[in-house]
């Protein structure tokens, strides 16, 4: 599946996975290929995505993602340092 990471000033990342992980308003939960349509408001915390060659990790201030038709859009208030 794929997909694109922005935050107001940038693109953070966009590319391939296998999975994600997002930190949902009511828990964790993660998005694999073929999901279903989702739209989901995010807390502070972790996204975990795994790439082709590795897992990469980082932290956002919270957010909306939208998943539909294998592509997913990570839209972030703004991300951690």
């Amino acid at each position: 599946m794929h997909l694109e990471i922005l935050t107001p000033e940038k693109k953070i990342f966009e590319g391939d996975v296998s999975i994600a992980t997002f930190p949902g308003a009511d828990g964790s939960f993660q998005i694999m290929d073929n999901h279903a349509p989702l739209i989901s408001l995010l807390t502070e915390g972790a996204v975990e995505y795994r790439d082709k060659s590795s897992v990469q990790n980082i932290q956002i201030t919270g957010g909306v993602v939208e998943v539909l038709k294998n592509k997913v859009i990570l839209l972030a208030d703004g991300v951690v340092d």
